[in-house]
């Protein structure tokens, strides 16, 4: 996979993804590649995070999220979240090593119990918080971590979109598959939908209000995710994106979830 991965590098430089594509299979690759390779160079990022929780009847509930994120390069990024309100979760760290190959490492800190818990490969499926994000919804979307296969063109919200479905490798994966959304201008997510163990169609994610920063790198400003099983939703908001801080391994490690203010 990783020939496969830096051969399609190359050739995008050169040829629209697909042109030279012999099957849906590597057609749905090679978006996914180019996708990823307009997304590479950000170093790091810090961003504050509004997370809505909504019940089935419309009930709101609120959280308020530091996150910040490290790239790796050969590796999948560094991520860790930080829970500054409401008072029962205040000071709760999440923290993620995403990999190009094998499970995520993924560790919450619980500042009621003063320890560091280690979130199990088997129990990624698990809601994250509370929110309709699974744990393993929050970890960096590695090309490795998929196969692929193209679908068709379709119009979407920001003009054309390419349409693929995405099947996860990890056999402790909550989901069969997912079918993916990516506009053909800037190769920016539009929408996801999830598909459970059943194959029946679980939850859909769209982002809205994207925004450019460093003249390059893309963000949605805006997550709904709505779960068609249960009826509850969440809204991600983001705010204050800031790139190239600073940030180091040393800010990622274990024992910075315990120092995380």
């Amino acid at each position: 996979m990783k020939i496969y991965k830096t051969l399609i590098l190359s050739l995008l430089v050169l040829v629209p993804p697909g042109a030279l594509a012999e099957s849906a299979e590597e057609k749905g690759l090679a978006i996914a590649v180019e996708a990823d390779r307009r997304d590479k160079g950000f170093e790091d990022s810090g961003a504050t995070l509004k997370m809505i929780l909504r019940n089935k009847q419309g009930d709101e509930s609120t959280r308020e999220v530091r996150v910040r994120t490290l790239e790796i390069e050969a590796d999948g990024d560094k991520s860790m979240s930080i829970f500054d309100s409401p008072p029962d979760v205040k000071g709760t760290a999440f923290l993620t090593f995403s990999h190009v190959s094998g499970p995520d490492d993924q560790w919450l800190y619980l500042p009621a119990l003063k320890r560091v818990k280690r979130i199990s490969s088997k129990n990624k499926s698990g809601p994250f918080m509370g929110s309709e994000f699974a744990y393993e919804d929050i970890s960096s979307d590695e090309v490795e971590k998929y196969t692929y296969k193209y679908l068709r063109d379709e119009s979407c919200a920001e003009g054309d979109c390419y349409v693929f479905e995405r099947y996860p490798v990890d056999k402790n994966s909550g989901y069969t598959r997912q079918q993916v959304w990516v506009d053909m201008a800037e190769y920016r997510p539009q929408k996801i939908e999830y598909y459970d163990r059943k194959n029946a169609h679980l939850k859909t994610l769209t982002f809205h209000d994207y925004r450019q920063y460093l003249d390059k790198f893309w963000r949605a400003m805006r997550y709904e995710m709505a779960n068609h099983q249960t009826g509850k939703s969440t809204t991600l908001l983001w705010q204050e994106y800031q790139f190239r801080i600073g940030l180091t391994e040393r800010d990622f490690d274990k024992n910075s979830l315990k120092r995380a203010k």
